[in-house]
Formats: C-alpha cells, sequence, structure tokens
C-alpha cells in the first residue's frame, strides 16, 4: 500500500511540475519544495530491494575519462529549450554522434530538418523523462585499467525523478555496453554530474554538497565508492558557494587539461567571489596535480545580467564555465556580446585550434544551468591516452625543455613523436619520443633551448600497435600547446629583398646596364650596411639610403644576385637569389647557353653529371650555392668537358651552381631530392 501510495504520488508531483513549468521545461534544475520532502522516502523505497542493472563495482582498477578525450556520443535530453538543444546538435553532428533521450523521436527529428541539421549522426534512445538536465543523471564513462574495455558507471540521482535516474540504463542498453550503479547498498551514493569533475587522472573536484546529500555516510566512505567504481584518488570537495543554488562546481569552474582550470571570477568582493578565491586558495596551497605540480588557474569573469545586476542583487547567475568539450568543438554558453567577447577569446587563448562555439543560453541560464548541465559524452571505445602536463612559461633560454606524456592503449604504443615550432614559423620540427619507464608507460623529448622572448608551440602524436593514431591536443596541428621562454626578446633580424631587376629577368647585351633598387629594413633598430652580391662577389656597398646601383653588364652569360643587410646588433641576414640572364646581340647570337652546357640528371639524388656538349673549352671550375648564396661543400672531379658532383651530403633543396668555362660563367638551378 505504501508503494503504491507513493508511485500515485510521484503521478501527482510530475503532473503538478509539468503543469507548473510547462511541457517545454520539464522539471526545474533545483529540486522543488515538494521533492525535497519526499526525497527520503523515494530512497529507501526505491533502492531498498530494486536493482537496475550491475550493483557492484566494475572489476578492477579503472580511470574515470576526462571531458577532452576523444568521444563516440554526445547526449541530450529534448525536453524544452529547442532553439539551444538544436544549435548544439548543429555543431555535434561534426564531430560524433549525438545521442537524443525523447519518446517523441518523430516530432525532434521534424524540428532538426526544418533547421537544416543533418541526421546522419544523429540516433534515438526512446525512453521516459523528467528533465533536460542530463549532466546530472546521465552514465559516466569508465575504462578498466585506463584504456581497456569501455563501461558506464551510474549513481543515485539527487532528485527523486524516476525517469531520469533510470534513462542511463536505457542509454547503456541503446550502446550495447554494461553500466555498473552505485545504487544498492553498501555502494548507494547520492550524488549529480555537475557537481563532478574529473581531470581523466584519478583526481575529481566535487563541493561539499556530496556529503550533505549522503548524511549516513562518512567522507572515508564517500571516497572508497568513488575509488571502486570510478578509479578516484584524489577526492578534492570544496565549500559550496553562497548564491549558487545548486551547489554544483560547474557553475564557476571548468577543468580544460590535466593541470589548468578556470574558475569564475567576479569583481572584487561580488557575490560568490571571495568564497571562489578561497577555494582556489585551498587548492593551490593543499594539492597537487596527479603529475606532482601547482594547478595553473585562469580566470574567466563571471557576467552581470541584462541589468548589470549580479546574484547578491538579484541577478542571474551567468557563468561561461559551464561549457563542454565534442572532440575539436567546444560549445560555450554566451548572454551579452560585451561580455561574451571576453570570454571566447579567454577560452580561444588557452586552447588554440579549437573550434570555440558560442550558443546563446539566456532562456535557460535563469533555472540555473547552461550547456555543461544538458549535455553527457560517451567515450571512444578504442581510446589511444596522451596524458601531459603542458610545459608552463620557462625563465631559462639556456637549457633544454623536456616535454613528458604518459601513453597508453591497449595494444601497445608503437611509437611517439614531439612536434615543436617556434611561433610564427610554420614548420614544426619533428622529435621521436622515447619509452622511458614502461611500467609507467611514460615517454620523453626534448626541445632545445630557446631564445627570450620566443613562444614556441608543440603537439604530440602517437600510434598504437593496431594503427590507431592520436594526437594531443586533439586539434593538433591546428591547435597546440604553447609556452614562452621569458626575458628580453632577442634582436629580430632585419629583411632585405632585391625590388628590382625581377627574377628570370633577360636583357640584350646591347642595353649595357641594369639598374639593382634594394629595400631593406630592421623592425627594433636600424640598417648598419647593405651589400649586393652578383654572381658571389660584393659588387656594391650601402651605408645609407637610396640602395640602388646602376650595374654595367660584363657579358654575355648567367648571372644570379642577392643582397645582405646587417642591423645594428650585428644580425646578417640575405636576400631570395634572383637569376639575371645576359643574351649576345641578335646578329652575333650563335648558340644558346642552355645548348652548351648539359646537367644531368635534375632533380639529383646522389650524383649530378655537368658536360662541355659545344665549346673546345673545359670545364675549370663549378661552385655549389645555397639560396642564401652561401657557398656549399660538394665533392668534385673534373674530367677535361666532364665533371661530377656528390650530392649525397647536401639536405634537400634549391641550389645554384656556377661554371666557368674559359672565359665564361654559366649558372643553372639544381634541385637535391
Amino acid at each position: 500500500m505504501r508503494i503504491y501510495s507513493l508511485f500515485l504520488f510521484f503521478f501527482i508531483l510530475t503532473f503538478t511540475g509539468l503543469q507548473l513549468y510547462g511541457q517545454q521545461s520539464g522539471m526545474p534544475h533545483i529540486m522543488t519544495s515538494d521533492e525535497q520532502k519526499v526525497m527520503a522516502d523515494y530512497l529507501r523505497e526505491k533502492y531498498a530491494s530494486t536493482i537496475r542493472s550491475i550493483p557492484v563495482p566494475p572489476p578492477g582498477q579503472v580511470r574515470t575519462m576526462a571531458e577532452w578525450e576523444e568521444i563516440q556520443a554526445l547526449i541530450i535530453t529534448w525536453s524544452g529549450q529547442a532553439t539551444i538543444l538544436k544549435e548544439i546538435v548543429r555543431n555535434a553532428v561534426k564531430e560524433c554522434k549525438v545521442l537524443i533521450i525523447t519518446t517523441t523521436p518523430d516530432a525532434v527529428t521534424t524540428q532538426l530538418t526544418s533547421a537544416g541539421i543533418p541526421l546522419d549522426s544523429v540516433e534515438f534512445v526512446n525512453t521516459p523523462f523528467n528533465s533536460i538536465w542530463v549532466r546530472d543523471y546521465g552514465p559516466w564513462t569508465v575504462y578498466k585499467n585506463d584504456v581497456d574495455s569501455l563501461w558506464l558507471v551510474d549513481w543515485i540521482y539527487n532528485r527523486p525523478r524516476q525517469n531520469d535516474d533510470t534513462s542511463p540504463t536505457a542509454v547503456a542498453e541503446h550502446l550495447n555496453l554494461p553500466i555498473y550503479e552505485a545504487t544498492t547498498f553498501p555502494y548507494n551514493w547520492v550524488h549529480t554530474g555537475g557537481n563532478h569533475l574529473p581531470d581523466g587522472m584519478g583526481t575529481v573536484f566535487s563541493s561539499m554538497l556530496v556529503l550533505e546529500e549522503n548524511p549516513e555516510k562518512t567522507e572515508a566512505q564517500i571516497d572508497s565508492i568513488a575509488n571502486l567504481f570510478l578509479g578516484v584518488k584524489q577526492y578534492i570537495k570544496f565549500p559550496t558557494l553562497p548564491f549558487d543554488g545548486i551547489h554544483h562546481l560547474d557553475m564557476h569552474m571548468r577543468v580544460i587539461d590535466e593541470e589548468t582550470i578556470f574558475f569564475g571570477q567576479y569583481p572584487d568582493g561580488i557575490a560568490d567571489g571571495p568564497q571562489i578565491e578561497s577555494n582556489i586558495n585551498y587548492l593551490t596551497e593543499e594539492f597537487n596535480t596527479a603529475f606532482g605540480n601547482k594547478y595553473n588557474i585562469v580566470r574567466l569573469p563571471m557576467p552581470p545580467d541584462a541589468s548589470g545586476r549580479y546574484p547578491n542583487t538579484g541577478g542571474a547567475y551567468r557563468t561561461y564555465t559551464n561549457s563542454v568539450f565534442v572532440n575539436k568543438t567546444v560549445l560555450v554558453p554566451t548572454y551579452q556580446e560585451r561580455y561574451d567577447t571576453t570570454a571566447l577569446r579567454i577560452y580561444r587563448e588557452n586552447l588554440p585550434g579549437y573550434n570555440v562555439v558560442g550558443i546563446n543560453c539566456n532562456s535557460i541560464i535563469g533555472s540555473l544551468g547552461a550547456i555543461h548541465c544538458i549535455t553527457k559524452t560517451v567515450g571512444d571505445d578504442d581510446p589511444l591516452l596522451i596524458a601531459h602536463p603542458r610545459l608552463r612559461d620557462s625563465e631559462d633560454a639556456s637549457l633544454e625543455y623536456p616535454v613528458v606524456a604518459y601513453i597508453k592503449h591497449r595494444d601497445g604504443i608503437a611509437a611517439a613523436e614531439l612536434y615543436y615550432r617556434v611561433a610564427p614559423d610554420s614548420f614544426y620540427a619533428q622529435v621521436p619520443m622515447v619509452l622511458v619507464d614502461s611500467t609507467a608507460n611514460s615517454w620523453a623529448a626534448l626541445i632545445p633551448p630557446q631564445l627570450a622572448g620566443s613562444e614556441i608551440q608543440y603537439s604530440i602524436h602517437a600510434t598504437a600497435n593496431n594503427g590507431k593514431q592520436q594526437v594531443r591536443p586533439i586539434v593538433a596541428p591546428e591547435g597546440y600547446f604553447k609556452f614562452k621562454v621569458k626575458g628580453e626578446p632577442a634582436n629580430q633580424p632585419p629583411t632585405v629583398r632585391i625590388v628590382t631587376p625581377l627574377d628570370e629577368s633577360v636583357f640584350n647585351i646591347d642595353e649595357g646596364h641594369a639598374l639593382f633598387t634594394i629595400e631593406a629594413a630592421d623592425a627594433d633598430g636600424v640598417i648598419a650596411n647593405v651589400k649586393l652580391n652578383i654572381n658571389f662577389d660584393d659588387v656594391a656597398t650601402f651605408d645609407s639610403l637610396p640602395y640602388t646601383f646602376d650595374w654595367n653588364f660584363p657579358g654575355v652569360g648567367t648571372y644570379f644576385a642577392h643582397a645582405q643587410a646587417t642591423d645594428d646588433d650585428g644580425a646578417i641576414v640575405f636576400s631570395t637569389l634572383i637569376k639575371i640572364t645576359i643574351e649576345e646581340s641578335t646578329a652575333t647570337h650563335t648558340v644558346p647557353q642552355d645548348q652548351a652546357i648539359t646537367i644531368f640528371p635534375n632533380p639529383v639524388d646522389h650524383m649530378l653529371e655537368v658536360r662541355q656538349d659545344v665549346s673546345a673549352s673545359s670545364i675549370s671550375d663549378i661552385g655549389v650555392y645555397n639560396t642564401f648564396g652561401q657557398i656549399q661543400s660538394v665533392p668534385t672531379n673534373y674530367g677535361g668537358k666532364l665533371a661530377t658532383l656528390d650530392f649525397s651530403p647536401l639536405p634537400h633543396g634549391v641550389y645554384i651552381l656556377r661554371i666557368s668555362e674559359g672565359s665564361k660563367v654559366y649558372g643553372y638551378r639544381v634541385v637535391k631530392m
């Protein structure tokens, strides 16, 4: 009879709630007064004997997935807020499957297709629900032994909403995954997903709400359950905030990597600002990251509402930390452009390469929730884990910078590489990573010393024995980790170029001369001098503007010219080499140059042959130069009209041959493969 009465009450409560909040909204985020009255009876009656799935901890050691790891699916519940939900789906389907909990899939399909959203990656989980807040009641991804079997884990939702509380089982059945539930004694605990922020390495953050909602259990018992079901090794709990009505950490906190945390920031003394700062001090003074370092704290402004009010004066609890990773995309709540631009900039600065998308959440934030609250992720079923303490700004420009990563796959790791560059260079240098500790799955490589003032950007690439590849950050190479070498910036070298004549210019010997015009500049100093070099001999030196030179043609042939600029700090740069051809006059022109000398093969890999085909003269000298006009050491054998050059020692690129044949000088471009 008691169970029947309780069932009847829940029916009435659900109906009343839907009438009060509307079919479009479902149950509110916060627990209603009526729900508070029956929560104790709900727990006692529902979990005294009911077993929904596997009511014991997963076997062996497990690891809870971090939110920035690769996912196979994003879960949402279609319960009102259609405008926001459609934008979430629009962006998420580009990255993964989207699982939509609903009892009306046809109606949702119509809404999505009318909005121009493709359905190829959309799947429906047809199951009853009570509310939109799937973050709180949805299942969690765990992996056996860090990267092995993918399982789901669930707990008792901290609301007496039976349909919400049982929907994880429906998700598990849809994905054909086992689900382990901490719902029966002695593992029964009440918790909520918005108050559970994992780092993927065994640390979890919650507010003290988790203790308040489990008064029959000690903190040690809570920690033990979290360890058994979720692999939690370090459980950090913060005092609740006075103006946060639901006490969920995701309303003011966002973990973006193993050691970096966004914290909401209010103006001094405003709303929850003092308590947040106290929590930050507690974290940085009492705890270290999984890698033994202090946490890197990034402050993210908490904006006022449209009237300029903060929660302490009746304003909405607006937050930018309530965001979600969806593989290479980050969905961020937005409210007003004047505040949004700062928040989005902070996201992009700290997560370069990610597609950071703002979604207007004014319609839902009054219910004390945003994007993170209405989404849940399911991890990839073949994870390649790369965990890494990103390098921080360095004070020393003379030391190498060690990059260490925890890299693991169930089939083992075949290889790992580090890619780095000095901004804004577009070219990444590759350095093989070495397995330094097989037990700890620790890989390492070194970035060489860099000049003070430099910004170094880098990423990590790994390949498993089964061929699976992964990068960290997941958006590499477009995205990267970065750090700066502090100190006074190094001298910036000058720039120099030949403006006239143009590369590949052809002149007739009868023209007699050509005007060279050179441009040079130094961003952080002045130009000391400029030199003009033709066929690898200096022909003019300039100590001041203008950098011009009237060059008299010395004779028929091919000529290569470059300019050299030196700044006031002694830095020297060379312009790109240009080619100039001086032809014989029309009346006397007989044999084109390219018929007199033959080079083979071009491109060259190892041995290059230079042959004199027409003239009776022999090849007397050959010089090999790079495109900066610097002579290269190349083993050369001369044999009359045939010379052989060994290009094997040279790196790939473009080179210039300066060939002397009697009184004539020729020039040729050669490509080394």
